[in-house]
C-alpha cells in the first residue's frame, strides 16, 4: 500500500520509504520501546498506516511520525485523521514533547494537512532516518501544558 501511494502521485522514491528496506519488515521494526504502528484495514486489505519510532539521533523527548499513508480511495473519509490522532495520542501518553516528519514536494497536499495541524517547516533535517531523498522537514510542538 505504501509503495502504491508513491507510484500513484509519481513520487520519486530513491533515498525514501520506497527503497528502504525495512518497509518489508514493519511488524519487526515496530518491535521497539516507545513506537507503535497503527493500520486500517478492509475487508482484508490495508487502507492506510501511521507510526510514531524513536529515530536515531533526534532530539530527547522527539519521534518521529512515520509511514504515515492512506489508500487513494479512502482519503477524504477520516481514515487519516484516525490514524494521526490515535498516534499523536500514543507520542504525548509517551511523553514524547515533539513530532517530526520528512516529506517531499511530491506530497505537497500531505504537507498542507500537516501545517493545518501545527507542523512548522524546518531547515534541515533531524535525526539519522536514513532517507536522504527526503526535502522536507517539519516539527510540532505536543501541547503538553494545554496552553
Amino acid at each position: 500500500m505504501i509503495r502504491g501511494v508513491f507510484d500513484e502521485y509519481g513520487a520519486k522514491t530513491k533515498g525514501t520509504v520506497y527503497t528502504d528496506p525495512t518497509t518489508d519488515a514493519l511488524f519487526k521494526l515496530f518491535q521497539v520501546d516507545n513506537a507503535v504502528l497503527f493500520v486500517a484495514e478492509e475487508k482484508g486489505l490495508i487502507k492506510g498506516c501511521c507510526g510514531i519510532y524513536p529515530t536515531a539521533d533526534l532530539p530527547n523527548g522527539c519521534a518521529e511520525l512515520v509511514k504515515f499513508y492512506v489508500a487513494g480511495d479512502v482519503r477524504g473519509t477520516g481514515v487519516g485523521r484516525k490514524l494521526y490522532e490515535k498516534c499523536e495520542a500514543f507520542a504525548f501518553e509517551n511523553s514524547y514533547d515533539n513530532l517530526y516528519i520528512e516529506s517531499t514536494p511530491d506530497f505537497k497536499d500531505a504537507v498542507r494537512i500537516y501545517e493545518k495541524i501545527g507542523y512548522k517547516m524546518l531547515t534541515t533535517a533531524l535525526g539519522d532516518s536514513g532517507h536522504f531523498g527526503c526535502d522536507i522537514w517539519m516539527l510540532k510542538r505536543l501541547n503538553t501544558d494545554n496552553s
